[in-house]
């Protein structure tokens, strides 16, 4: 497999997928490739108008993109296709739109077989055994939270230690803390904004500027930083 896992997609005071395209276009290659895009996690504006931002960016490191949504059968998309993209938003609606689509399975298969997997936020959460370290609201109600599981760790997006003065509710430490309790064989790697796991040639790697929180049950959480073979998290 080849897996571009992003906490998010946009930096505060940057454009749309600005500070990942260098990444995206590496990780692609030179030669101009086809993009499915999967924009089911897009809930305040249209699929045509998420693929419209997607694909603005892809044209711009020479890839083309069309959303799914645009083709007249799952089997015709699959066929055009040379890399999967998913998009970030609301995880639960990702998720339902991709079981009510029979896509989970069918990705899953493409994936394993070779075709590359870029996802941001939503979708690198998806890329996980299941979505239950996502920061979303359950908006709507999926058949379970079982996803791709490219990878057999959890990610939880968008992690940050900021702590909100004068708030009593709980941090983002406590809240995978509680996932942990009751899931404790699960190990989850808190990603920062601005960073993204990549795996590629049976290596798995960090790539930003910042560190990424390994939470591991009953352990003290622990910080790796860029270029660090993290393959043992893959034997987690």
């Amino acid at each position: 497999m080849r897996l571009l896992l992003l906490s998010n997609s946009t930096n505060a005071g940057e454009a749309y997928l600005d500070y990942p395209k260098n990444q995206i276009k590496s990780f692609l290659g030179n030669k101009s490739i086809n993009a499915l895009f999967i924009p089911y996690a897009a809930v305040s504006f249209s699929f045509d108008e998420y693929e419209f931002k997607v694909k603005e960016r892809f044209l711009e490191i020479g890839n083309d993109l069309v959303s799914i949504h645009k083709f007249n059968s799952i089997t015709e998309a699959l066929k055009w296709m040379e890399v999967i993209v998913v998009g970030g938003g609301n995880t639960f609606q990702l998720l339902k739109f991709l079981q009510l689509h029979n896509l989970i399975e069918v990705i899953k298969e493409k994936v394993q077989g070779g075709i590359p997997y870029i996802g941001w936020s939503a979708g690198a959460n998806v890329a996980c055994p299941t979505i239950c370290t996502t920061n979303d609201m359950p908006i709507v109600e999926p058949i379970g939270f079982k996803s791709f599981g490219f990878v057999p760790f959890q990610i939880n997006p968008h992690y940050t230690e900021v702590v909100v003065s004068s708030f009593a509710g709980e941090t983002r430490d406590q809240r995978i803390t509680e996932f942990l309790e009751v899931n404790p064989g699960k190990v989850v790697v808190g990603l920062k904004e601005g960073t993204m796991l990549k795996y590629e040639y049976g290596k798995l790697t960090l790539v930003g500027n910042k560190t990424a929180k390994i939470f591991v049950y009953h352990q003290k959480p622990y910080e790796v930083e860029e270029g660090m073979d993290l393959n043992f998290l893959l034997r987690s």
